[in-house]
């Protein structure tokens, strides 16, 4: 009784007939199912990279601090001159900040190369390289430069994103007038990436818009500066690492497996049956 309901029944082999043709399909089909197969588990075994976004603070636990590296290189103005001052509009207005901060004179002394980080609030505001802080003031300082880098939140090694995380790395402004005050205009964009195992790291990308200018104070004399004025855009980008799915990759080779005998034997079959036909009208002619 239970033979009844076998749906895979089998054709005794004296009622097959193999042929040429036949082998050639087969041959042909078991070598396009191992390519499909070798690209789909390509695919399974890879990590995949998606990204969405939303309006929301992801960092909630940073305090409502941003930290930031900066490494710039001033070769033409004395590191006795050159100080970072950093203000917003949560009334911060600080002159001279040197904690994290490092200065290597370059050119023999002449010029210098400042590497600091520090960390700014989550409102509008902005820092900047002068000699705001210098106890005395140059006559003329000179204020190009080279940036090396400028990245907020944490470093992302991640081969597959390619944002805007250090969008300023290797300005070049040696060229500029040397009294010619340089603004940097930054919308930060907040940045989650999640792996596989659910760990987050916060870093921000930012687009950047400049322009010089010579800037006079109210006694006549030109004070340079190189401003970074910054401001938050709502929007977060984050990105997941996701797997496929086991129960999809199973689904893939079933589907790759009985398409592609479905086919190759819907293929042999019209073959065999355009021999056969040929072969009766070829018996045809000679009677």
């Amino acid at each position: 009784f239970s033979f009844r309901f076998d749906i895979y029944r089998k054709v005794p082999k004296d009622l097959t007939q193999p042929t040429y043709t036949g082998a050639i399909i087969s041959v042909c089909c078991c070598l396009f199912i191992l390519f499909l197969f070798l690209s789909e588990l390509t695919g399974f075994i890879a990590t995949e990279i998606v990204n969405e976004l939303y309006v929301d603070d992801p960092d909630k636990d940073s305090g409502g601090k941003i930290e930031v590296n900066l490494n710039i290189s001033l070769p033409n103005l004395h590191c006795e001159l050159v100080g970072l001052d950093i203000q917003d509009e949560m009334g911060r207005h600080e002159v001279g900040h040197i904690d994290n901060s490092m200065k290597i004179p370059l050119n023999n002394g002449d010029g210098c190369r400042f590497e600091g980080h520090f960390s700014i609030n989550k409102v509008p505001g902005n820092f900047h390289v002068s000699t705001h802080s210098a106890t005395a003031q140059p006559q003329n300082p000179d204020m190009t430069h080279i940036i090396h880098k400028l990245s907020f939140g944490d470093k992302l090694q991640v081969q597959n994103i390619h944002g805007a995380f250090n969008a300023l790395e290797g300005a070049d402004k040696l060229s500029s007038n040397p009294l010619a005050s340089h603004d940097y205009i930054l919308k930060i964009v907040p940045t989650v990436y999640e792996d596989m195992s659910g760990k987050q790291r916060y870093s921000y990308q930012y687009t950047v818009a400049n322009k010089e200018y010579v800037a006079y104070s109210h006694t006549g004399r030109i004070i340079p500066a190189i401003w970074f004025r910054y401001d938050l855009s709502p929007i977060t980008v984050k990105y997941t690492e996701k797997r496929q799915p086991l129960y999809r990759f199973i689904t893939s080779i079933c589907a790759i497996i009985g398409g592609t005998f479905t086919v190759a034997g819907i293929l042999d079959s019209c073959i065999f049956t355009a021999s056969e036909a040929w072969k009766k009208i070829q018996l045809g002619k000679m009677q």
